[in-house]
């Protein structure tokens, strides 16, 4: 399938995931390439203009923004490649994060907003082709826009391609990087939030607690959409459960929050879903062209702080918070389980004569609890003045913002996994169907379930299992 790209309303988060995620093609549409041509034609028309002060076309970049080119002077520096390139390394960002870079940087070009040469616009849609990206560094990127990691991205293009007064301006100003960041969390968060409703539910029904701890009703009497969403959620999961007789009193803390703690998790999934529909759609360039009006023949070019986008970090935060969240439930979760004296269940999940010890696994998710708190910080405006050019005092944050969040989702990914087998044994060991809508994730887990009575190693296994889930989570259409 080929992702066609005429005007803003075709960058949504679907035409994302398409790109970035499925790996399909882009194709600019006629009418794009129209809208971009006469924009060009304007822009060419309105620097011809001797008075004109444009920055970084007529002018210098950065701390040379005082200097003044003339038409010689002004093409030599456009054939310049970015100045930026190559000054971060380490720890590269996912193939799939680089395609929704290359993505969103389109969004400016298709609507004539940044005036670029249809010519480089067409060469920076054929990168979703199917070839190789560019290795892009999550590190280091301090800068005031996203200069530093679009010079990665566009560096290479640059070099092979006969560029022309601001192309190259256009390629690595404004903020597609910030819009590829929060629309890859948006996407991963729903699909965290699926698995890890699915996995308590599991774990929930392991533990036998009274249906009522999840009834719908709580939803309305909490006045919150987003509990109820997890309420209808678990509901649907467990259905009328095992059938057989339930705890005869209320489960710990852990259990009963369980909607509440998902509730959570939903609403930082809608924002860094509506943050991202709203930065796909967004122009960002800077300077920026706006179209000729009654006071501006040419049209007329305006810098802007477009590259900076706050509500990116605080979306990406919102999901880092909640899944923090998630990893301490799935160790309380796991801890209660395997207590007798709680659960009501044969204490450790034991069989009768053997000792059946999964203590270890809560360990291991204290373990990735402790790690997930050391990114639960907010991510706020660097305190120390950027580097780089005089003007340039304020960095943005939202490479750290994403990096967090990548992380504990990982370790929420680790942390389900261990809380999985916990609950797989405690339908070994009670013999207790599974309800149906829950078969297929149980019987994923059984693949990888250890036999602790054999003395059976647990982490491998577990790692084993984060694996698939990180798999379904990023194979999903």
């Amino acid at each position: 399938m080929t992702v066609r790209l005429a005007t803003l309303n075709d960058f949504s988060l679907e035409s994302f995931r398409c790109t970035a995620w499925n790996n399909e093609d882009v194709v600019l549409d006629e009418e794009a390439l129209a809208t971009m041509a006469v924009s060009r034609n304007h822009f060419m028309s309105l620097i011809a203009d001797p008075e004109i002060v444009v920055y970084g076309v007529t002018s210098g970049y950065g701390q040379n923004a005082r200097k003044r080119y003339n038409a010689i002077e002004r093409s030599a520096q456009a054939r310049l490649p970015p100045i930026s390139q190559g000054a971060a390394w380490g720890n590269p960002l996912p193939e799939r994060v680089v395609r929704g870079i290359i993505f969103a940087r389109l969004a400016n070009f298709v609507s004539g907003y940044s005036a670029v040469s249809p010519n480089i616009a067409v060469a920076v849609a054929a990168m979703l082709d199917g070839r190789p990206v560019p290795v892009v560094p999550s590190r280091g990127q301090g800068g005031a826009g996203e200069i530093l990691s679009l010079s990665h991205v566009f560096g290479p293009l640059v070099r092979g391609q006969m560029t022309a007064e601001k192309d190259v301006l256009s390629l690595i100003n404004g903020s597609p990087a910030a819009t590829a960041l929060v629309a890859d969390t948006a996407l991963a968060a729903t699909q965290r939030l699926d698995l890890t409703l699915r996995v308590f539910a599991l774990t929930a029904e392991a533990f036998n607690i009274p249906l009522s701890h999840f009834s719908r009703e709580l939803g309305i009497l909490w006045n919150n959409a987003d509990d109820q969403w997890a309420l209808a959620g678990l509901n649907a999961a467990i259905g009328e459960g095992h059938g057989g007789q339930r705890r005869p009193y209320q489960a710990p803390v852990s259990f009963r929050i369980i909607p509440r703690m998902l509730g959570q998790a939903r609403r930082a999934e809608r924002q860094a879903h509506e943050i991202a529909a709203e930065s796909l759609g967004a122009i960002t360039d800077n300077p920026v062209f706006l179209p000729e009006d009654a006071d501006h023949q040419h049209g007329q070019m305006i810098s802007t702080g477009g590259y900076h986008n706050p509500h990116a970090v605080v979306a990406m935060d919102a999901v880092t918070a909640a899944n923090i969240n998630l990893v301490t439930m799935a160790g309380r979760l796991a801890s209660k389980l395997l207590d007798g004296s709680v659960s009501l269940l044969p204490d450790q999940l034991g069989l009768s004569g053997h000792p059946g010890y999964m203590g270890c696994l809560p360990m291991a998710i204290t373990g990735f609890e402790e790690e997930a708190r050391m990114c639960a910080v907010a991510t706020l405006l660097p305190g120390s003045e950027a580097g780089g050019f005089n003007s340039d005092d304020v960095a943005s944050p939202v490479f750290l913002a994403w990096t967090k969040q990548e992380r504990v989702g990982v370790l929420l990914e680790a942390a389900l996994a261990s809380l999985s087998l916990v609950a797989a044994r405690a339908y070994q060991v009670t013999g207790r169907a599974v309800p149906p809508a829950l078969q297929p994730l149980f019987q994923t887990i059984l693949e990888f379930l250890p036999d602790p009575d054999a003395g059976q190693v647990l982490g491998p296994p577990s790692s084993q299992l984060e694996a698939v889930f990180r798999a379904q989570i990023y194979g999903a259409r």
